[in-house]
């Protein structure tokens, strides 16, 4: 595993288990690593994950983030090992029809943040918009209506995590980014945070170990 991305992975489970009071939380971290870091083909590793979390159902509300971070280890790693082109393949284009309803929209943060190391460029809401997802281009249509609720409330990423809490709260709850929205936009409005705004974001949320793991996952993936 790469380090950001090792670092991400136990901020988001440790943290979880922090907020929580969940006394397993290194027992399934050490079981989590051991997942990401077996040679096995990535369906092979999907099914060990969810195994995982099936085993320990405290952790169950982080189970499609961590579908998000182990893609992420396959595309920095595992297929390193691979054919060149098996991004391209009929057996990889197989698999991601398969596992279509799998994850989550923070994959996109992520792939969103490698660029921005590659680049050397620092992460912004409106670049992530329009130059990576590019919502305002007609043929991503699709990509603008799932995060129409982030689009429609920009603004806010300039707003206390209070405010950011409290916009979120109103977006529509079938929203594929109705639980994200307050990570989300809270990692853009401080990519950095200290100790004491982790403390300001925690009394904000109505989701503690929830948002707290996934600002932690976030921000330690881009960070580290």
């Amino acid at each position: 595993m790469e380090a950001n991305l090792k670092a991400a992975v136990e901020a988001g489970i440790l943290n979880y288990g922090k907020v929580d009071g969940i006394s397993t939380a290194a027992e399934f971290l050490e079981k989590i690593i051991g997942v990401f870091n077996t040679e096995a083909s990535y369906l092979e590793k999907l099914e060990l994950l969810d195994q995982s979390f099936d085993d320990y159902p405290l952790f169950d509300e982080l189970r499609e983030v961590y579908v998000d971070l182990l893609l992420m280890n396959f595309f920095s790693n595992d297929v390193l090992k691979l054919e060149d082109d098996y991004l391209d393949s009929e057996e990889w284009e197989a698999i991601e029809d398969e596992t279509i309803d799998r994850g989550t929209e923070l994959l996109n943060i992520f792939l969103y943040l490698g660029e921005c190391k590659d680049d050397e460029i620092e992460p912004e809401l409106d670049d992530f918009l329009k130059e990576f997802l590019l919502v305002d281009e007609d043929e991503f249509q699709d990509e603008h209506e799932i995060y129409e609720d982030i689009i429609a409330n920009q603004i806010v990423v300039d707003s206390p995590y209070a405010e950011i809490a409290k916009v979120g709260k109103g977006i529509n709850p079938r929203s594929e980014v109705y639980e994200l929205f307050y990570p989300i936009m809270s990692f853009f409005s401080e990519l950095k945070p200290s100790e004491k705004q982790f403390e300001e974001y925690a009394e904000a949320s109505s989701n503690k170990a929830f948002d707290i793991a996934l600002y932690q996952i976030i921000s330690t993936y881009y960070n580290k």
